[in-house]
Parts: structure tokens; C-alpha cells; sequence
């Protein structure tokens, strides 16, 4: 394992939850990385809406390989990758997805346990996915190649009943199936947070939502990561789309000053 990786997968196991930051340029990423964040993160919808794609694997893989290319050419901490649900059809074809970009560097990505079709965004059956999982990992590891692979389950985020039971399902199935870490988007109650961590020894991968905890909160539940998403993303445009407006409104350039 090369040190980026060392590192990356050590800033899982600190007391203090790792905060990723989530960029989707080389400008954003540039930011994160100036301002101490200890590795960081691409948001496949953030991307996606730059180049002006949809999310749920719309843009195509090659697109996305130049951003990821640029912002690893130009930051120094470790970089890892939402890979949404690999963007291939078959293992064989993610596995080739996770072997370039495990060449160029990268130190983790996620995978997640949902797709998007016709009928919008669904979750897989647990079974299956972990299955799928167990292929991937076992191939990985055949080919030496050691990258940091966090799981996203989709329960909280589908609103699915009985949430928390399903995540926690599902966390030991991927925990047997090589997961190194489990994201769980959407989660923000104490009581589900405090059980989803307490029943798996690997890392909990929480992101910024409304009335999520603070972090010493996070802290004190034995949360290990914490991500933006695209909310970083959303806000920056947001506050860009009102100076746009001032400028119109106030007839000058003074709101850029």
C-alpha cells in the first residue's frame, strides 16, 4: 500500500472524525486543501451538473476521469472518488473503473447499494449487492490493488421503512463483504446514528443535512467520517446566483468588492 493510502485509511481510525471536503473542480478542491482539510472528496452530482449531466451515472465515465485527473494533477492530499454504482454493468467493467483510477492514485471511492432508472432512484436488494461486493473486493485483492471502499446504503436516504433496521442489515452484510467503511446519507437522529455505529467495528460515514449533530456530538457517537455531498456546491452557486442579480439590480459592479 502506497503512503497516500496509508494515510487515508488512518484518518479513519482517529478519534476526531475525518471531514472530507467534496469539490468538483480543481478550483474547489484547491480551496479545501488550502484551507487544512485532510483529504478530500469528489461529488459525482456536483460534477455531473458542471458538465451539465444529470446525476445517476449520466455523464460518461471518460468525462469524469479528466475532472478526477485534474484535481488529483493538482492537490497533494489524498482524493477520493463517489464512483455512484461503477459505472458498469458487469464487475468485470467496474473493477477496470476501480483499476484506472486506482493507477492514477486515488485513495478510496464509493460504491452505493442504489441505481437510478426510469422510475428515479431505487435500492438494489441487499443480497445481490453484497454478492457483487464480495466479487469485487475478492478481485481487488487478487490484483494487489488496495483501495479504501466506502459503501453507501441508501436506506435513510430512500426513506425506506424501518430505516435504520434495513442500514444495519445491510452494514454486516457489506461488512463481510469487504467494505472498509459505510456511508449512510441522511442519517441525522442521535438514536440511529448511535445504533448503526454500534454494530459494526468499521467506520461511519455520516453527511451534512439539516439538523445533523454538531461534530463533537459526532465525535462523542464514534462517527469517523463526515462529508458535504453537493451542499458545498448548491451554497457556492447559490451565493453566485445572487451577485449575478445585484449586478443587474444596482447597475454596477460594486457587489463583487
Amino acid at each position: 500500500m502506497n503512503t497516500i493510502n496509508k494515510q487515508f485509511k488512518a484518518l479513519h481510525q482517529q478519534a476526531e472524525p475525518l471531514l472530507l471536503g467534496n469539490a468538483w473542480n480543481v478550483q474547489s478542491a484547491v480551496i479545501l486543501q488550502k484551507q487544512q482539510y485532510k483529504a478530500i472528496a469528489t461529488s459525482s452530482m456536483a460534477i455531473a451538473e458542471t458538465l451539465g449531466y444529470q446525476d445517476g451515472e449520466q455523464m460518461p465515465f471518460e468525462e469524469y476521469l479528466m475532472i478526477i485527473k485534474r484535481i488529483k494533477a493538482s492537490t497533494t492530499i489524498p482524493l477520493s472518488v463517489d464512483l455512484e454504482a461503477g459505472y458498469g454493468e458487469t464487475e468485470e467493467a467496474i473493477i477496470e473503473n476501480i483499476k484506472r483510477l486506482h493507477n492514477l492514485g486515488i485513495a478510496g471511492i464509493n460504491l452505493e447499494d442504489s441505481v437510478v432508472n426510469a422510475s428515479g432512484r431505487v435500492i438494489v436488494s441487499a443480497d445481490n449487492f453484497a454478492q457483487k461486493l464480495a466479487g469485487i473486493t475478492a478481485r481487488l485483492k487478487a490484483l494487489d490493488i488496495d483501495i479504501f471502499i466506502n459503501v453507501r446504503c441508501d436506506a435513510f436516504l430512500l426513506g425506506l421503512p424501518n430505516a435504520c433496521d434495513e442500514a444495519v442489515n445491510r452494514i454486516r452484510l457489506y461488512e463481510n463483504s469487504g467494505a472498509d467503511g459505510i456511508f449512510l446519507p441522511c442519517i441525522t437522529a442521535l438514536d440511529d446514528i448511535k445504533t448503526t455505529v454500534d454494530s459494526t467495528p468499521i467506520p461511519i460515514n455520516v453527511m451534512c443535512m439539516p439538523g445533523l449533530p454538531d461534530f463533537e456530538v459526532l465525535q462523542s457517537l464514534s462517527v469517523k467520517r463526515i462529508s458535504m455531498g453537493s451542499f458545498f456546491n448548491n451554497t457556492v452557486y447559490k451565493k453566485a446566483e445572487v451577485l449575478a442579480q445585484n449586478i443587474i439590480r444596482e447597475r454596477n459592479f460594486s457587489s463583487l468588492f
